[in-house]
């Protein structure tokens, strides 16, 4: 494990006669050869600990090893022989100490599907290996030197089945399977005691050349930790995941991986949901320039900041039952979204008022001016150059119109004065009261004007929210697609290895074995011809029910924006 960290020292290697590890012991590093990747190292107490008062203590860290990791290194000394199979006995009790669903599974090894879709690779790792790699007179590989060791010995004597038990259980459990050798790291004695302080080249030549060959795989094959139907491992569903087991184990329950998978759902559910609210927020706050010229403007930026967030869930999120937390999301970011929206409009009031303001000093300051004969021509007059002033001033936002017509309201007390003090009651009395007239049909028209803009805009908005709807639920089919292809993908690399050892079963002559494993390959091949068939229905069922509260009838949020228009 040390040479794994590249460091002489760190995991304590002993030696004593006394055990040094204890429990597990965890190491996390940056991955050497793979950018953004935890390479994590699990150390465990050997097994067979004279001085342990339980000794199913063994059984429970066997099984630990088994779940938390994605490649599980066994080593041993000298050879692979009768005794060393013997001393993986604990790999004949798997399917007592865990279960890959919430009901027993009494098929034991029989169905052992269930449990190589999350069994980590087995990497076996023979230390002070002094023999030749020959059989029958030629040169195999350690690979080779494994698979012959595995072989099931002929014979129905118990004794024969008990030897054959290990066996075949590591090679049902862990089709993927690797060994190494190693010779004796110095044949220096006294170097032996101190390996943790020697340097390098204190150590003999094929040791460092098997080492190094047994790094080199680790770092560059060894799989991230995934759990049934793809699902990724991070750092802190790791954490989920020892808590878990170790409660179940804690309380006397056997650790359930579809029990573990469910806690893992809801935490990591839960803070997909978060990281994508929060990425939807922080980026419309940094894209948006408030107020927006347009409410098209800001409803852009919503939809791509809206699907961005839905990539960030759909990427962290898995086995989201009945889409809750999908729902959850889509709440958020409707609430989110409305904020926004009357952020956008305070943002827009307040600058068109602080323009009119601006506009309007002057008139304002000198209003007292218009008290004469032909004043409220004049005041007409300033008033239309105000207004057209207004609207060439950019980016008003979606309050200008608004805005503009309360100015108008405003002014009719102002205008109604000013028009009742013009005192040239000569004959342009008359053309004065039909101005008069003319300005309330002009008031109005803008008010009809204003009216119709509203809900042009309410329009635009309900039309813009349902094609980001329809995106949506077309990002949600893709995903349930790419889930479903790695599912089935999942399914065939089992459906070989399954085939492969029925295979290997036949050519050393266990016929019967073979055919008992006819019965599972046969349910493997019909598990994946449904998964191939039924999954348009399935997906559209999926999609109908996410559809049902993103468009029906309108959300109380859908309310909430229209109460704005």
């Amino acid at each position: 494990m040390n040479r794994l960290a590249g460091q002489n020292h760190g995991f304590p290697l002993g030696s004593t006669v006394q055990s040094q590890t204890k429990g597990i012991w965890m190491w996390c590093m940056p991955h050497p050869t793979k950018p953004e990747h935890t390479l994590v190292l699990l150390d465990t107490e050997g097994l067979g600990d004279v001085e342990k008062s339980d000794p199913k203590n063994d059984l429970w860290i066997f099984a630990l090893g088994v779940l938390l990791s994605s490649t599980f290194i066994y080593n041993s000394m000298n050879t692979i022989n009768h005794d060393s199979l013997e001393k993986l006995h604990y790999v004949t009790e798997l399917t007592e100490l865990i279960r890959a669903k919430s009901s027993p599974n009494p098929d034991g090894i029989k169905n052992s599907t269930e449990f190589v879709s999350f069994f980590p690779d087995f990497v076996w790792v023979v230390r002070d290996f002094m023999l030749e790699l020959k059989f029958n007179g030629e040169e195999i590989t350690s690979d080779d030197y494994l698979e012959n060791a595995l072989k099931l010995i002929p014979g129905y004597n118990p004794r024969v089945q008990a030897s054959n038990s290990a066996r075949e259980c590591i090679r049902c459990f862990f089709p993927n399977r690797k060994c190494f050798v190693f010779d004796r790291p110095t044949h220096d004695r006294e170097l032996l005691q101190k390996l943790e302080t020697i340097s390098e080249d204190q150590l003999d030549l094929k040791f460092r050349e098997g080492t190094k060959a047994f790094v080199s795989y680790i770092f560059n094959y060894a799989k991230i930790k995934t759990l049934k139907e793809g699902i990724k491992v991070t750092g802190n569903g790791l954490g989920i995941l020892v808590t878990t087991y170790v409660d179940a184990i804690n309380s006397g329950a056997v650790p359930c991986l579809d029990d573990a998978v469910t806690t893992l759902a809801q935490r990591e559910n839960s803070v997909a949901v978060q990281k994508a609210a929060d990425h939807y927020s922080e980026q419309m706050a940094q894209r948006l320039r408030l107020p927006t010229d347009t409410l098209q403007e800001l409803l852009d930026v919503h939809a791509a900041c809206e699907k961005e967030a839905m990539a960030v869930f759909m990427e962290h999120s898995f086995k989201d039952e009945n889409q809750q937390f999908l729902k959850k999301l889509v709440e958020l970011i409707g609430e989110a979204k409305v904020l926004f929206l009357l952020k956008n409009e305070e943002a827009s009031d307040e600058y068109c008022q602080e323009e009119l303001n601006r506009l309007l000093k002057d008139l304002m300051d000198n209003i007292s001016t218009f008290s004469v004969p032909g004043g409220h021509r004049i005041y007409m007059d300033k008033r239309e150059k105000i207004e057209h002033d207004y609207w060439q001033v950019p980016r008003k936002g979606v309050k200008a119109r608004e805005v503009f017509q309360s100015f108008l309201q405003s002014q009719a007390i102002i205008e109604s004065s000013i028009l009742q003090a013009d005192t040239a009651l000569t004959a342009g009395q008359k053309a004065i009261a039909g101005t008069g007239k003319c300005l309330l049909k002009e008031a109005a028209e803008k008010e009809q004007e204003l009216l119709r803009q509203k809900q042009k805009e309410q329009q635009e908005y309900m039309e813009a929210q349902e094609k980001r709807n329809k995106e949506n639920l077309e990002q949600l089919r893709r995903k349930l697609e790419q889930d479903r292809e790695q599912l089935i993908k999942d399914h065939n690399i089992m459906l070989e290895k399954k085939l492969k050892e029925q295979k290997a079963l036949l050519e050393e002559g266990f016929k019967k074995k073979a055919e008992e494993m006819g019965g599972e390959i046969q349910q493997m091949k019909l598990s994946i011809e449904d998964m191939k068939k039924n999954s348009g229905s399935i997906f559209d069922t999926i999609v109908r029910e996410v559809a049902s509260f993103i468009f029906s009838p309108i959300s109380m949020i859908e309310k909430g924006i229209r109460s704005l228009f």
